[in-house]
């Protein structure tokens, strides 16, 4: 049990900021291209008060970190925030701009996993060890925000690689591959069960860990 609330402890912020500054990064770059509906919401904010989800944000990380625990070790911590409002009618080209509101919260993943990683490389280089508390979040730091980064580029929608390829798609391709959004979760769910989606995820986390490493 010591083990398993130390563990909370270490990855608590990294998983709220993580996901909290995933949505407001959509909601900020929705406002730039046009569309103030997450502004008006007041979630273009670091408030993670606003953008908490009692499950995605709370209970389903607990969970993975319980079980990462009875396992050993294995398994990905991930969670999720209440979806930022965007009304994709009123952003300036809806189409072409949603590329770039739904890149936004993927990136600010990557830059936070390089923010934790120079924090990490700070630490070490002051004589920290790796059981140091602050050593340790830096790792999960990185860990979290590089599992969000890649989980959401995945290309189904409605996640964030959903929204990108339907905006590179042509017209007539991008509308037949949005019917897939109604049964995106259930896919998703799947292909997590099945051990398909860490599979898939592969080469976009050993994308993000390429360019982590650079500031390590």
């Amino acid at each position: 049990m010591e083990s398993l609330i130390q563990t909370i402890t270490v990855y608590a912020l990294p998983v709220l900021f993580g996901i909290t500054l995933h949505e407001a990064a959509h909601g900020y770059v929705a406002r730039m291209f046009g569309d103030p509906t997450a502004y008006q919401a007041g979630r273009v904010s670091l408030n993670p008060i606003r953008h908490i989800d009692p499950v995605g944000t709370i209970v389903v990380p607990l969970v993975l970190l319980f079980s990462t625990k009875l396992m050993g070790g294995a398994g990905m911590l991930f969670g999720w925030a209440k979806p930022v409002p965007v009304d994709w009618g009123r952003l300036r080209k809806p189409k072409q701009d949603m590329l770039w509101v739904a890149l936004a919260g993927p990136a600010s993943n990557l830059v936070m996993a390089i923010l934790w990683a120079i924090s990490l490389r700070l630490l070490a280089d002051s004589g920290l060890n790796a059981q140091n508390f602050w050593v340790q979040m830096s790792i999960a730091g990185i860990q979290v925000n590089l599992v969000l980064m890649a989980l959401n580029l995945f290309p189904l929608p409605p996640l964030d690689g959903g929204r990108i390829v339907f905006s590179l798609l042509p017209h007539s391709l991008a509308w037949k591959y949005a019917r897939i959004e109604p049964y995106g979760m259930i896919i998703l769910i799947v292909l997590m069960l099945t051990g398909v989606l860490w599979v898939a995820l592969g080469p976009l986390l050993s994308f993000g860990q390429s360019i982590v490493r650079w500031f390590l």
